[in-house]
């Protein structure tokens, strides 16, 4: 074939010889498309060849012109992402345009349906009436005729007006769809792919309203208010435009069908029940809403309710931040101290369910008297949790320490001082701080500083256990005092006593015991047992022992025989020899305490389960020095004390006194550490009991006898042979030791609860017990009735505190011979009696 023939045909054949030459030849030549209707002159096999030439063999070229080439593609790309996006964008404004008005012509070709009905049945009236009147010859029907056609020029304005307001109504409700659509739309166009990071407006619209539902609280009734309000507006404009009525009536009606969705039924013609149905469903829709919002705030308020998280609106209550097994005996004091006042308020917060600290506080053996009990949830830590107790309006706030390790408690303990003294409005009251380590107390003063009251609780119930084991009965004694039930410390002025001496002071109240002046030249000290010829001065008041506060006043001085002591008052003393079972972590403390009391030559046996070197170091590192104790001895025996065969390796028969401690390696559950120390009480008097030769008595001091088959019996013989101290944490256990009477003298912290009420009632009463539980100052003994009176000698009690004076001691009760307790501030003072020289009396006097 001719080179002619070839290019005779048509050119667009010519001019595609492969893909590849089009790709490659697109960029330099363009395309060239030649039609048949115009002739051209066919291109030479040279000029072919020059352009394959030129374009396949030129690799380096088309390298070098790919940057060139990959921008103008991103350019083009670009371009055409934008028009697309910019198309779309168009197009589906254009449909929601047109949906917007299909949906107003269909309404507004529902409405003219309606209306031309309503015209023709109106048309048809008049008619039948025109025919009803020109056939009484009333009326010419020409003239209705003419007044008829006169009275459609208004209805023309009329039916502008509705047609008005329904378009208004409908624009309203789809112009928030268009701006958000809008918005959506701009936000995409703004915010490309290119800036990632960047967030788009519905995100931050969304962001924003759902701020605004969170943070204002009545946001949210605000925005259902008006949504009901724009319903009613909306759905009255649309009845307006579809119906006859006037517009106030319109309202009215779109109001009934928001508030009732059944009122649309009577409703008549298409347009009329559409835009009924509509209103019905909206206000069903914001009625659902409201009562979800009326259930969420109800739910929210008895929620709140439970969870103890509401206010407390009082004042000149007792507060207490904890809980603990302290907390039953400390209410029980509280409520007894307010009886005489009519009942109180007592207000507990910890960190427990509202629920449960209720219930257990049901749960307690007694009654309130007339205290109500407030409990709340909520950290002490926190301000705000603080403030909704009302702290700052408190009377006394308690602080209670936290069950388990005697370090962290104290932290807590620490951090909640720090906590009210932050308080803004300042504290009203006091606060009295239960601690578990004296070491620690030292720095909670000086956080907390003059308002700060402290109580250690470990310390006490160590040396009230040693003051015990050397003068059995003082616990009961302790117990009376310490508690609101019978008598206890009250200080208060009396005016009328000033520039009399204490001497007389002593027997100037029938119904109180007088034991201190608290001085106020000097700053307000309290000083026991104050010399008698000191003075009353102004502003003096007189420290007493009274049943309550209003049951005490002084009275004329009666005449009393002070006489002459029989003998002078020896104090024996002899070795001792005392057991201590278990280790405390004031182990030092009390042995100092010990070789500061005991005579020269006792022994303490420390039995326990901490080898012998660790013990050394725990007392060298708490301040002890074994080689400088000046009295006792120290003997170490190890061993644990609820197994029986390591009991029956220590001579259990020949000690004096038993102290059963807390174990410190079990102190953090108290049930878990009586347990430990009834096990230990047990097995020590059934060994003490088998040691013993049984002897068959009766037992008078508790008016009962014993078989020789009786367990209780056998180990009541040997608790009259030794004295046993049982350290016990939860009252109930005490309670439970009590009825067994195989331990007569057991100390728990139910005292402790006794100390914290009083100080809580009146702070100044901290100073007096602090004193009565040093190392020096003043305490409390049982003296025996032969160093104060001869056998059958007839003495009043006035006498018998008049002859304690000779020896520098305040008698404040006794205890007969064949009585289970002791009577503290005995009444009829007055009165005179006979006395036998088994009686004890119980003394404050200086410590030896």
């Amino acid at each position: 074939m001719s080179l002619e023939s070839e290019t005779s045909g048509s050119g667009r054949d010519w001019f595609f010889p492969s893909p590849s030459f089009l790709r490659s030849s697109s960029s330099q030549y363009g395309h060239r498309f030649y039609s048949n209707s115009k002739p051209c002159t066919p291109p030479t096999l040279t000029g072919i060849r020059h352009r394959r030439r030129v374009k396949f063999p030129r690799t380096s070229t088309l390298t070098n012109d790919k940057p060139q080439v990959s921008n103008t593609e991103n350019a083009k790309s670009s371009a055409k992402n934008n028009f697309i996006f910019l198309s779309q964008s168009r197009f589906q404004f254009a449909l929601v345009t047109l949906t917007i008005v299909f949906f107003l012509l269909l309404l507004l070709l529902l409405r003219n349906a309606h209306l031309e009905s309503q015209l023709t049945k109106l048309q048809g009236d008049i008619l039948g009436l025109n025919l009803r009147l020109h056939a009484c010859h009333r009326l010419d029907p020409l003239n209705v005729t003419s007044s008829t056609s006169e009275d459609a020029n208004p209805g023309l304005s009329e039916n502008f007006k509705r047609n008005l307001a329904l378009f208004f109504s409908f624009t309203l409700l789809f112009i928030p769809l268009i701006i958000f659509k809008y918005i959506d739309y701009v936000s995409k166009s703004i915010f490309s792919d290119n800036i990632p990071e960047r967030v788009s407006v519905n995100k931050q619209i969304a962001y924003r309203v759902d701020v605004f539902l969170s943070v204002y609280p009545y946001a949210k009734p605000l925005v259902l208010l008006v949504a009901t309000l724009l319903l009613i507006l909306l759905g009255g404009l649309a009845l307006f435009g579809v119906t006859t009525e006037d517009l106030a009536h319109c309202l009215w009606l779109s109001w009934t069908y928001v508030a009732d969705s059944g009122n649309h039924a009577s409703s008549q013609g298409i347009g009329p029940r559409l835009v009924a149905i509509s209103i019905s469903f909206g206000g069903m829709l914001i009625f659902a809403m409201m009562l979800g919002l009326v259930s969420d705030a109800i739910s929210e308020k008895f929620d709140s309710l439970r969870k103890g998280k509401s206010e407390v609106v009082e004042q000149n209550h007792t507060l207490i931040l904890g809980w603990s097994d302290k907390l039953g005996s400390l209410l029980n004091q509280l409520a007894i101290a307010n009886e005489s006042l009519g009942g109180g308020t007592v207000v507990v917060m910890a960190e427990r369910d509202k629920e449960e600290m209720e219930l257990d506080i049901a749960k307690m053996e007694f009654g309130f008297k007339g205290t109500s009990v407030i409990c709340r949830s909520g950290s002490p830590l926190i301000l705000a949790d603080l403030k909704k107790v009302s702290v700052s309006k408190a009377r006394a706030i308690i602080v209670l320490a936290e069950d388990g390790n005697a370090d962290q408690s104290d932290a807590r303990a620490l951090r909640t001082v720090l906590s009210l003294t932050g308080v803004k409005e300042g504290l009203r009251g006091h606060i009295v701080v239960e601690l578990s380590d004296l070491d620690n107390e030292v720095l909670v003063k000086l956080v907390g500083g003059d308002l700060v009251e402290t109580v250690v609780a470990h310390d006490v119930i160590g040396r009230l256990m040693i003051q015990c084991a050397r003068q059995p009965g003082l616990a009961q004694i302790w117990e009376d005092i310490l508690g609101f039930e019978n008598c206890e410390f009250y200080i208060k002025r009396w005016p009328q006593l000033e520039g009399m001496q204490f001497e007389d002071v002593l027997i100037s109240f029938p119904a109180a015991i007088p034991c201190g002046i608290k001085v106020a030249s000097y700053g307000g000290k309290i000083i026991l047992n104050p010399d008698d010829s000191y003075v009353l001065q102004e502003g003096d008041e007189i420290l007493v022992i009274a049943e309550d506060d209003d049951t005490y006043a002084p009275a004329s001085l009666p005449t009393v025989w002070r006489g002459s002591l029989p003998k002078d008052f020896v104090y024996p003393k002899s070795p001792e020899r005392i057991l201590f079972c278990g280790w405390r972590r004031d182990m030092e403390d009390m042995i100092m305490v010990l070789d500061a009391s005991l005579a020269h030559g006792s022994e303490l046996w420390m039995f326990n389960d901490v080898p012998e070197k660790e013990r050394e170091k725990k007392l060298t590192d708490g301040g002890l020095d074994i080689n400088r104790l000046e009295n006792i001895s120290l003997v170490n025996r190890d061993g644990n004390a609820v197994i029986r065969r390591h009991l029956e390796s220590l001579p259990l028969e020949s000690f004096d006194s038993i102290l059963i401690l807390a174990d410190e390696s079990v102190e953090d559950s108290a049930i878990q550490a009586d347990s430990r120390s009834l096990a230990t009480l047990l097995l020590i008097r059934d060994i003490q009991a088998r040691r013993l030769p049984y002897v068959a008595m009766a037992s008078q001091a508790h008016g009962g006898s014993f078989s020789k088959g009786s367990w209780i019996g056998e180990m009541k013989q040997a608790s009259d042979k030794t004295v046993i101290i049982s350290e016990i944490l939860d009252p109930r256990t005490k309670n439970l030791l009590s009825m067994s009477r195989i331990s007569d003298y057991v100390l728990s912290n139910e005292l402790v609860s006794m100390a914290l009420a009083m100080v809580a009632e009146d702070r100044q009463i901290n100073d007096v017990l602090e004193e009565l539980f040093a190392e020096e100052g003043n305490e409390m003994h049982i003296r025996p009735a032969d160093l104060y009176l001869c056998e059958g000698e007839e003495l009043s009690f006035y006498e018998i505190m008049l002859r304690a004076r000779q020896r520098r001691e305040i008698v404040i009760g006794y205890r007969l011979a064949n009585a289970e307790r002791a009577i503290i501030n005995p009444p009829a003072k007055t009165d005179r009696r006979k006395w036998s020289l088994k009686d004890v009396f119980v003394v404050i006097t200086e410590k030896e």
